[in-house]
């Protein structure tokens, strides 16, 4: 019995060990030194970032209402006016003077000084303050896994650009061979014609040979060119830099379950939903009152006050003086309610609209994972299509290889003629290229299965 539990715990962590083997890719460490340098020098992504921050910023922002504003205020002024009174006259009984009939004016002068501290802090909001910052918080995080779909771009354009140079690395080296070959050719040609077993013919086709060769290295060298200055610009490496990544061009197979449920576009749509939810239960918080608290203390006097007035009865004109008049301290706390009951459905607006937007983020979710779904088969498919070929692509390369021994062989027992020979030349620089060429295009749709999945970032291991 303990022996077939062993037997069965051995069996599963091998076998996980094998997937998880099966979905890791290896890289060499300096291929992954120049992806990591493009993702560090790619401009597009370092504001995708700067965006990510401003909105972590205005999330402070926002949670910085429940921390107290204090606030400090002074003025001073210089008053001068006059004050016009009309008050109902008084008759006196016995006399029958009257008094304060008509205006009366006062004119008045003056200095004011008011200084404060004020301390005001939001108590309750109903929601708005905590769910708004909320709704900062899933926003931010849906930026930044919008950034994972940037990187698989860059990383992908980088291994390509760099495996398109070993596939011209390639052609040079089938060039070289090819020209090393046909100098051989050549001089036995030079041979037999000396001794009347050839005819220049034979001479003048290889030459030609020779010269397509020739033709080829330079159309290869044209295109190095454009992809160093494609890395270039992607990593900012110079040629040594380029020439020092090096790495084994190698199929990559993938484990055969594949899905999209780590897409990050799927994880960003999530969170942008979130943070519309959060944002109706900021806009239904708008129903409720608004309570804060505030505190003040303040210091105000009236000094060097002057005013005059004419007195009833006899019309004298009186001054009167006010050398000061000080209040301080003044401290206040209390408590404020604000309730906006009605606001012209404005805030219904606002709900309707945030009920929307939910609703669109849906849609939209729905659809991505219905194209997420297809573009991974499609990717899918093109892997698989293109391990098959490179298979076969593996068979005609040896079945060339062996035609070209036995042309070889052949054409120096006379058994073939010079363009049959050449033509041997020019199947082995074909179906070799063609298969380098399929292994960087298996390559692709394996790093497109991957991206398609969300787990390329994921998998890519230095060795």
């Amino acid at each position: 019995m303990m022996k077939k539990k062993l037997f069965f715990l051995i069996a599963f962590v091998s076998l996980n060990v094998f997937a998880l083997k099966a979905q890791q890719v290896q890289v060499s460490k300096s291929l992954m030194q120049a992806i990591d340098a493009a993702l560090n020098k790619d401009l597009d992504l370092a504001n995708h970032y700067l965006e990510t921050e401003k909105i972590g910023i205005e999330r402070k922002s926002v949670l910085n209402k429940y921390i107290p504003h204090v606030s400090a205020n002074a003025l001073y002024g210089y008053f001068d006016n006059t004050l016009t009174l009309d008050i109902p006259t008084l008759t006196l009984p016995l006399t029958g003077t009257q008094l304060f009939s008509g205006n009366q004016q006062f004119n008045n002068n003056g200095n004011l000084f008011f200084g404060g501290l004020t301390a005001k802090a939001v108590l309750f909001s109903g929601g708005q303050i905590l769910n708004g910052a909320k709704a900062l918080d899933a926003k931010k995080k849906g930026t930044e896994l919008m950034a994972e779909p940037k990187k698989d771009e860059i990383i992908k354009e980088v291994i390509n650009a760099f495996d398109l140079i070993r596939l011209l690395n390639q052609a040079d080296q089938l060039i070289n061979e090819s020209e090393i070959r046909l100098k051989k050719e050549n001089e036995r040609v030079e041979k037999a014609i000396a001794n009347g077993l050839a005819i220049p013919y034979d001479r003048d086709k290889i030459k030609l040979a020779v010269l397509e060769l020739s033709s080829k290295r330079l159309e290869t060298e044209g295109k190095r060119k454009v992809l160093y200055q494609k890395i270039n610009m992607l990593t900012h490496y110079e040629k040594a830099q380029i020439d020092a990544v090096v790495y084994e061009l190698d199929p990559i197979v993938l484990p055969q379950q594949l899905n999209a449920d780590n897409r990050a576009e799927l994880k960003a749509l999530e969170s942008f939903k979130n943070a519309y939810q959060y944002a109706l239960k900021k806009e239904k918080g708008t129903l409720l009152p608004t309570v804060g608290a505030f505190g003040s203390y303040s210091y105000a006097s009236v000094f060097g006050a002057n005013s005059s007035f004419n007195g009833p009865v006899t019309g004298n004109t009186y001054k009167l003086k006010l050398n000061e008049a000080t209040l301080s301290p003044n401290l206040m706390v209390g408590a404020a309610l604000k309730w906006d009951i009605f606001s012209g459905f404005e805030r219904k607006h606002k709900i309707d609209e945030a009920k929307i937007n939910i609703k669109q983020v849906e849609n939209q979710l729905a659809a991505t994972k219905e194209k997420i779904g297809l573009q991974l088969q499609y990717n899918n498919t093109q892997y698989e299509t293109l391990l098959k070929q490179l298979e076969i692509a593996d068979q005609r390369e040896k079945i060339a290889k062996h035609n070209l021994t036995v042309a070889q062989k052949q054409y120096s027992l006379g058994l073939i003629n010079v363009s049959e020979r050449l033509a041997a030349e020019t199947d082995i620089y074909q179906v070799s290229l063609n298969k380098v060429n399929l292994t960087i295009e298996q390559r692709k749709a394996a790093f497109e299965t991957l991206s398609a999945t969300g787990n390329l970032q994921n998998v890519i291991q230095v060795k």
